[in-house]
């Protein structure tokens, strides 16, 4: 006997606010990963994130979410920060695991989240474990290869 379960499209702006209000809360929320921009880490509506709300600095390394000027919802991992020499705010720059193009600078005023776990291919990962660090300190590394590992890595992978 086949069950459906019921699926229902919500708005993307309008469901951000009520995961930031919780945010705000103090409470860690798991959200279904959607897109490629950080594969091959995480892939499109296989893994989950969890995510809380900024409790002590920001470091490279870092995924966190953020919202652009245009509204746009984004999670991307940190790849570098530097101080506005005019403001002498925090500026930061952020890239997805799977991109080869750096986005910057975000203020730290649109920055809202940072992942704390995932669950990659049904396994709970953290800060602790050897995938998180590799891409967190070694991946961040190897921006001009990406696209060539990656393939590499899928022939290996079938």
């Amino acid at each position: 006997m086949d069950h459906e379960i019921p699926v229902r499209i919500v708005d993307n702006q309008e469901y951000m606010k009520v995961v930031r209000s919780i945010l705000e809360e103090g409470k860690e929320v798991p959200l279904v990963v959607t897109g490629n921009s950080m594969m091959p880490f995480l892939i499109d509506r296989r893994d989950q994130v969890l995510i809380k709300r900024i409790e002590r600095p920001l470091k490279k390394g870092d995924i966190a979410f953020f919202q652009r000027e245009n509204g746009q919802y984004i999670m991307h991992r940190i790849h570098f920060m530097r101080k506005d020499d005019r403001t002498g705010e925090n500026q930061f720059y952020f890239i997805g695991d799977g991109q080869k193009n750096i986005e910057g600078p975000i203020k730290e005023t649109q920055i809202f989240g940072v992942v704390t776990g995932v669950l990659r291919k049904g396994k709970y990962l953290d800060e602790h474990t050897f995938t998180w660090r590799f891409f967190e300190n070694i991946w961040r590394y190897v921006i001009p290869f990406r696209p060539l590992i990656i393939k590499i890595y899928s022939l290996f992978k079938r």
